[in-house]
């Protein structure tokens, strides 16, 4: 009986030592495989056009967080949490889409929803071109085939190693970032990295948050349209890195103002940028994550440009159903006192192909 119970212990035993070991390996390989990308990168421009934008002219821009293909209906993710507001606890469970198929099929309904509205420059965040969460369809390829009469950058703000979670699907290796498009020539484009939590666990989780500034001359000017496409923190507990990141944003914008030039910087706020946080009906409480950001948070001489004709974000920890998800406005633009923006207005997809819709403005050069 004894030889037994030794002979269980030991067995045990090993089985606690072999899973240590492995959970110790795969922290160490998440470790020696982080990176961050380094700041002040130059960008590829490609399929570079010929013409300039002028003032005076009325012009498109359009900006649509693609959420990676996944973001169907009925697609929750792992990392969202909520509350009912009859204080039910509701999480997220998946990893990655739900099929190579699904990934497809929002894609192009996605590209297709922005084909509809003919713009003359485009934002996109959360494009992925080799990720387990997409089934590796490379979406800025799709893209990029579909509008093929513009000029196009790629900066890779989501880098990850293999992770194992959530084990019931995991959400694996990510390669994504932010494409930006122009039926103008772009003169020169450059990466900027964001500062992010670099706490042990965040760092794995949390993008490489970046932005890129395209730069595009003005026809009969020395002056140029500076386009800012980017992709802010959300999960920040105690909003530290939200207010760096807005430093380092403002920063960048007073310059290029102190230039003289024409600046728009647009994207996935992951903030409310639209006085919207109690705006659209819903049957979920208000999530800690969501901040109100407004004009006196800016640098001087810029206001956000948004619309609150329907909202860009859906909460995506239950399947979406219209006015029981939360949702909000954190897509749009920032613009400059030298630009004019005579129309505003979010694209209501009803999140069929992802947890945001398209947020367009149309604008004039002073």
């Amino acid at each position: 009986m004894a030889n037994w119970i030794k002979l269980i212990s030991s067995t045990i035993l090993a089985i606690v030592l072999a899973f240590v070991l492995l959970l110790l390996s795969y922290v160490i390989y998440l470790s020696v495989d982080y990176y961050r990308i380094a700041d002040n990168q130059t960008l590829e421009i490609n399929n570079n056009q010929t013409t300039q934008v002028s003032k005076n002219e009325t012009y498109k821009i359009s900006t649509y967080n693609i959420g990676f293909g996944a973001y169907s209906q009925d697609f929750t993710f792992f990392m969202d949490s909520g509350t009912m507001k009859d204080g039910t606890k509701v999480y997220g469970e998946l990893g990655k889409a739900k099929s190579k198929q699904y990934v497809l099929d929002n894609t192009n309904g996605a590209i297709e929803t922005i084909l509809n509205e003919n713009c003359d420059f485009m934002f996109f965040q959360e494009v992925d071109t080799n990720s387990t969460r997409s089934y590796n369809v490379n979406q800025f390829e799709m893209i990029t085939n579909n509008f093929t009469n513009y000029a196009n950058t790629f900066a890779i703000n989501f880098h990850s190693s293999y992770f194992l979670y959530p084990l019931n699907d995991p959400h694996g290796a990510s390669n994504s970032g932010i494409a930006t498009y122009s039926k103008y020539k772009i003169e020169n484009s450059v990466r900027r990295s964001f500062p992010v939590d670099e706490s042990f666990l965040a760092k794995f989780f949390d993008y490489d948050r970046c932005f890129s500034i395209n730069r595009i001359n003005i026809n009969n000017s020395d002056k140029q349209l500076v386009l800012i496409n980017l992709h802010m923190s959300a999960y920040d507990e105690g909003g530290k890195i939200r207010e760096k990141q807005l430093k380092m944003l403002n920063e960048v914008l007073q310059y290029e103002y102190s230039l003289g030039n024409y600046v728009i910087a647009g994207g996935d706020f992951n903030h409310d940028i639209a006085n919207s946080v109690s705006l659209f009906p819903t049957e979920q409480q208000i999530p800690d994550w969501v901040y109100q950001l407004n004009n006196s948070d800016l640098a001087e001489n810029f206001k956000f440009a948004s619309s609150t004709n329907c909202p860009t974000c859906r909460a995506a920890e239950i399947v979406y159903e219209k006015g029981v998800n939360y949702s909000v406005v954190i897509d749009g633009f920032i613009v400059s006192s030298n630009i004019t923006v005579t129309n505003k207005y979010n694209v209501d997809t009803d999140f069929r192909y992802s947890d945001h819709n398209p947020a367009i403005i149309e604008f004039i050069l002073n």
